[in-house]
């Protein structure tokens, strides 16, 4: 089977052949302009291409993964985890600002100019939408990453990234808002939600977004802003086209498969092979957190290795994965505790869990599940994301917005501490950006 990057690949590499930086530099000679469908398609695919993979960076600051001081990388990610984000050395690898701008600056050529020179089709307003997409979802990265957690209380004096929506790499730009930067994310979706013409994208083109991903983007963003009505009402729309679960009962095939029943955008290298195979191993805490015996899920995440657990879960280009129907089932539930609505939380979770343990396993966690508070329910669902997304790039979203607990990291055989409620909760910028950029 093709792997889903090979689309993306193939399609770069036709766009490369005209020359990336000839095609986007838009200068009166001597350059190639991009003017019809097919060219700015070559221009989005490009976007996708240059996504940023900065999910597995974020692992490192959780408590998912422990360092394997051996690894060839680690003089690189040690200060990472470490959460050494300000005074760090030159050895030390940044999280990814540039890259997201510059995906940013293709999306500004499609939506500013491709507008204006594409002939009206049923493509050109496909390729508007997935551009107004891809935006609003590399602000919700970007402002997750560097912002603090949504509070509408806050939001609307809390800084947030700079907002870049015109074509100028020159431009010195100041941050915005926290509520500016979700102002403009949802500005973009519903520009989305007008032109997108596709329901759901095929296989091997699912790197791609569609009206479903947009939902399914909705609804995690409701989630992060703790909107219960809205991540209820997005994560049922997602479900009622989608929600198929893989039964680990019955297969091997990983739920966060490209080709997954589950799959419903994947575009995201959520753990690549950097991280995974050359610097780090399971965290004690995520092996503990599984019942080895019961739960499906553990033998297709980890290996037992002499003195750890190693993390099997792939971070290859068949594995990439944005969106899944799990994570809606997940958000549905939550969402209906949040309302007050515990029996069909319940109800909704042991959909999940059902294709995630053994028959005996399933009928234990049935039984705990069944004398729960609201309290304990949360918790409950908060240690299941733990497990069903293991190294999927959700956990250091979800200590944000949930508790924000403290974290224990030995580096170097000295502890380091991310307290509870640590500042380091929000990610500083770049050294790199604030030395390029003085309104920083």
């Amino acid at each position: 089977m093709r792997k889903i990057t090979t689309f993306i690949a193939l399609a770069a590499l036709s766009f490369t052949s005209i020359g990336c930086d000839r095609f986007l530099d838009i200068q009166p000679e001597g350059k190639v302009v991009p003017v019809n469908a097919e060219d700015y398609r070559k221009v989005l695919t490009s976007a996708y291409s240059k996504y940023p993979e900065h999910r597995s960076l974020l692992a490192l600051r959780t408590d998912e993964l422990s360092l394997d001081e051996n690894a060839s990388g680690f003089a690189y990610n040690r200060e990472l985890a470490m959460w050494k984000d300000t005074g760090y050395d030159s050895n030390t690898g940044e999280y990814p600002w540039v890259r997201f701008y510059s995906v940013i600056f293709y999306l500004n050529q499609i939506i500013n100019e491709g507008s204006k020179t594409m002939t009206d089709s049923p493509e050109k307003q496909q390729i508007l939408g997935e551009a107004y997409a891809l935006r609003a979802y590399s602000y919700f990265d970007l402002v997750n990453l560097y912002g603090k957690q949504y509070n509408p209380a806050t939001a609307s004096t809390d800084k947030g990234v700079p907002i870049s929506l015109e074509i100028d790499v020159e431009a010195v730009l100041k941050p915005s808002t926290v509520q500016q930067v979700y102002d403009q994310i949802h500005s973009d979706i519903a520009k989305a939600e007008g032109m997108m013409q596709e329901q759901q994208q095929p296989t091997g083109n699912n790197y791609r977004f569609s009206k479903i991903s947009l939902k399914a983007l909705q609804a995690r963003i409701a989630l992060y802003k703790g909107d219960w009505n809205k991540a209820l009402d997005y994560s049922q729309q997602v479900l009622a086209i989608k929600d198929g679960l893989n039964d680990l009962n019955t297969t091997n095939v990983a739920p966060h498969h490209y080709a997954s029943v589950e799959s419903i955008m994947a575009l995201d290298n959520a753990f690549n092979g950097s991280v995974k195979n050359n610097l780090s191993f399971a965290a004690p805490e995520l092996i503990s957190s599984y019942n080895k015996t019961t739960d499906k899920r553990f033998g297709l995440y980890f290996e037992k290795a002499p003195d750890r657990y190693n993390v099997i879960k792939k971070g290859d280009s068949d594995f990439r994965v944005t969106f899944r129907t799990a994570e809606m089932y997940f958000i549905k539930s939550e969402a209906l505790l949040k309302l007050n609505r515990l029996d069909e939380a319940k109800e909704t979770l042991l959909k999940v869990l059902k294709s995630r343990y053994t028959p005996e396993g399933y009928m234990s966690v049935q039984n705990e599940i069944t004398s729960m508070n609201t309290s304990d329910f949360m918790n409950f669902i908060l240690d299941e994301r733990f497990r069903e997304f293991a190294v999927e790039g959700h956990r250091w979203f979800d200590l944000r917005r949930a508790n924000q607990k403290k974290i224990i990291h030995t580096v170097g055989g000295k502890e380091y501490i991310l307290e509870q409620n640590d500042p380091r909760y929000t990610i500083a910028y770049p050294q790199s950006a604030r030395k390029n950029n003085p309104n920083l």
